[in-house]
């Protein structure tokens, strides 16, 4: 399995996210937070398998499925850098 790494804004946007599910839907933080890091421990067992974004090839999305949020990420020899978790209504 591949490395991963969590960049200081990746981090922030989980902070931030948790917070918000915990404050609005606190019966779900455990569950959202559980499926984001069962998505990123996919992708470190198959980095290649998410699609490449359109405006940079180096960066590669992932959905977490049952929840709106999207995983932003790049390979780097043999690390993946989480980048950013979008929330998908957001702009």
């Amino acid at each position: 399995m591949t490395t991963v790494r969590w960049t200081d804004a990746a981090l922030a946007d989980l902070d931030d996210l948790l917070a918000y599910t915990d404050a609005n839907y606190s019966s779900l933080t455990a569950k959202v937070e559980l499926r984001i890091r069962t998505v990123v421990q996919r992708v470190a067992r198959r980095p290649q398998s998410a699609r490449r974004l359109e405006q940079n090839s180096d960066v590669r999305v992932v959905p977490v499925l049952r929840y709106p949020f999207k995983i932003f990420y790049r390979v780097i020899r043999d690390e993946i850098q989480i980048l950013h978790i979008h929330h998908a209504a957001r702009q």
